[in-house]
């Protein structure tokens, strides 16, 4: 019998991928789930059960926080990468290394398939595809949902046809949780107008009185939260323990798909908004002008690679050799506000703030310069638009 693996976190779409390989296709299935942080460990036991349950030959879970934050989420810090000045590639950016481990486990155990639960109407199906396709061109990829072009309803009824019967009826809203933030997509999302309603989300507002946090960063990378220095991942983590019970984070956001249709999702992720907006604002302090003008094309450039499922385009590596030499400063402390539903950012300390510099005080009083040096300097840099009005001065 020929082996194939699918990728299952436990839900509709790839659970009816496991009873359709076995019943249609005579596959033996094995599934494998990779945690880019959406799961605890008795969560991860639940799906692992519940694969079994549905006949699976082996099931495997996967943890590649580490790996995931080293790839992609630190570049997406030092880009400050929000997709439609919104959205932090929550999920978006996940698939890419969900995709390379499912690869990896299929080539170990020798899988002539790989399955995935994608439709044809979303940006998974090309980012697993193209993953797939680029690391084993090899191994036939099988997407029943997509091929059938089923319903939910359709999805449903097979299971239960085939013995399987939870309660998928009662989830009204599709959800995919990360480290970097948590996807939230149901009837609301489909129409241009509707907002989603607050039992929607996963994190509720459970705080109401501002709490003060400070942030350390080490060239670029978070690495601490209240001087209490840890891993990056762990920080991050913590901090999202703390800023979720604020409701922080959360927002509908539209896009183009990579199919070429405009999509809407909502999301809540209040680590990833609290460290991006907080990490640029270090940015503002330390860096120079043109290295913040350069910064902001190449971000949102790398952005939208990723979310495109382009990680292997050999641009991406070069903007991430960028990225990296561009935060050899980006070192210091931001201190910020939480507060239901959103966060202020209050200041940074930095010893490579470039405000402490010796030449002035911005509106204040200069020290580097003499009045006569300020007025030949604008003179000189208003030469260009004195001569284009003088010669088009008709237009």
């Amino acid at each position: 019998m020929e082996k194939v693996v699918v990728a299952y976190s436990g839900g509709l779409d790839t659970s009816y991928c496991v009873k359709y390989l076995q019943n249609e296709l005579n596959l033996e299935v094995h599934s494998v789930l990779v945690n880019t942080g959406g799961f605890s460990s008795e969560e991860l036991k639940i799906v692992e059960a519940k694969a079994y349950d549905m006949g699976v030959k082996s099931h495997t879970n996967q943890n590649i926080l580490d790996i995931y934050y080293d790839k992609a989420i630190k570049y997406m810090v030092y880009g400050n990468v929000l997709k439609n000045n919104t959205y932090p590639l929550s999920v978006s950016a996940e698939r890419v290394f969900q995709a390379i481990e499912v690869v990896e486990y299929a080539k170990k155990i020798n899988a002539k398939y790989i399955a995935h639960g994608s439709t044809g109407a979303g940006n998974d199906q090309v980012r697993f595809d193209m993953i797939f396709q680029t690391l084993a061109p090899n191994i036939e990829i099988i997407t029943p949902i997509r091929d059938l072009k089923l319903s939910r309803q359709e999805e449903i009824s097979y299971l239960e046809k085939h013995g399987v019967d939870y309660p998928w009826s009662k989830a009204k809203y599709s959800i995919n949780k990360g480290i970097w933030g948590t996807s939230v997509g149901g009837v609301e999302t489909l129409t241009s107008h509707q907002a989603l309603p607050e039992e929607a989300y996963p994190s509720q507002l459970e705080k109401t009185e501002p709490t003060d946090i400070k942030l350390h960063f080490e060239k670029g990378q978070i690495v601490g939260l209240n001087d209490e220095f840890d891993t990056s991942v762990n920080t991050i983590l913590k901090l999202e323990a703390i800023a979720s019970k604020y409701a922080i984070g959360r927002d509908i956001h539209v896009g183009d798909t990579i199919v070429g249709i405009k999509g809407r999702v909502g999301f809540e992720a209040a680590a990833a908004t609290v460290i991006i907006k907080a990490h640029h604002l270090l940015e503002k302090h330390v860096l120079s002008k043109w290295q913040q003008n350069l910064k902001e094309g190449l971000g949102s450039t790398y952005g939208m690679l990723l979310h495109d499922g382009q990680y292997f385009e050999p641009a991406m590596r070069d903007i991430e050799a960028y990225l990296t030499n561009s935060q050899k400063t980006v070192t210091g402390e931001v201190f910020v506000t939480l507060k239901p539903y959103h966060f202020s950012l209050n200041g940074i300390e930095s010893k490579h703030d470039l405000m402490k510099s010796k030449f002035g005080e911005y509106g204040e009083t200069n020290k580097a310069w003499s009045a006569e040096d300020a007025k030949g300097f604008i003179k000189i840099l208003g030469t260009a638009n004195k001569i284009y009005h003088s010669v088009n001065s008709e237009l």
